[in-house]
């Protein structure tokens, strides 16, 4: 029981931390953000919900300036204002700005945000053995140990929800008549506008090689169409 005490603490503190991160990201998101109007998104957008059977499919637009996507837990969908002004300098298309928002309905129907909380408590609790054990064979390198081991855990589960999630909108993309095309140009398109050349190793990545992730969404495209 000693030896689950730490453990347990470590599980229940990580719950109330995600929870409370919840709570405030929320409020954050409803503060600094907009529901989306644009001629041409929108109806794009539609495409989406008609090949889920859903009469919407609710999209924001986050009042920040990086490029990117996010999707809250209670199933809405953010774009920012960065990617809206890519898009609307032509840089980047609306289909296949409409592919993030695919993505990001992927990791809504897919449950991530939810399965995100029990990967981080049971890594916490992990992180706990590990300190408690490497700390008396290593002492002063056993925290340091445990953190990377962790560390390299919870990127391997981010890298698997982002092939789910990208799975997910190469099939609702490929039945809204959109392809896969759009998305694979997306991911082209950031990797060049972020200046990845290698990435350092893929184990340390949260997101997988952007190169990876087209070759999976074209293996699944060269599957549906041999069916």
């Amino acid at each position: 029981m000693l030896l689950l005490t730490p453990i347990l603490i470590a599980v229940g503190a990580t719950l109330l931390m995600y929870q409370f991160g919840a709570w405030k990201s929320a409020r954050e998101l409803d503060s600094n953000s907009t529901p989306l109007r644009d001629p041409r998104l929108t109806p794009a957008v539609r495409r989406l919900a008609r090949a889920l059977d859903l009469p919407e499919v609710r999209v924001h637009v986050l009042e920040v300036q990086p490029v990117n996507g996010l999707a809250a837990p209670d199933g809405r969908i953010f774009l920012t204002r960065g990617f809206l002004k890519r898009h609307n300098a032509g840089e980047i298309t609306t289909e296949e700005l409409v592919s993030v928002v695919a993505h990001e309905l992927g990791h809504v129907a897919l449950g991530h945000s939810n399965r995100r909380m029990l990967d981080f408590s049971g890594a916490n609790a992990l992180r706990v053995v590990l300190v408690m054990t490497l700390g008396r064979l290593i002492p002063g390198l056993g925290l340091v140990i445990a953190n990377a081991l962790t560390g390299l855990l919870t990127a391997r589960l981010s890298r698997q929800d982002e092939y789910e999630a990208d799975a997910y909108a190469a099939a609702l993309l490929t039945k809204a008549g959109l392809g896969v095309t759009p998305q694979v140009n997306l991911l082209a398109k950031l990797d060049r506008m972020a200046g990845h050349a290698g990435g350092g190793p893929v184990w340390m990545l949260s997101h997988p090689p952007t190169q990876d992730r087209i070759a999976a969404i074209r293996a699944l495209e060269q599957r549906w169409e041999q069916h």
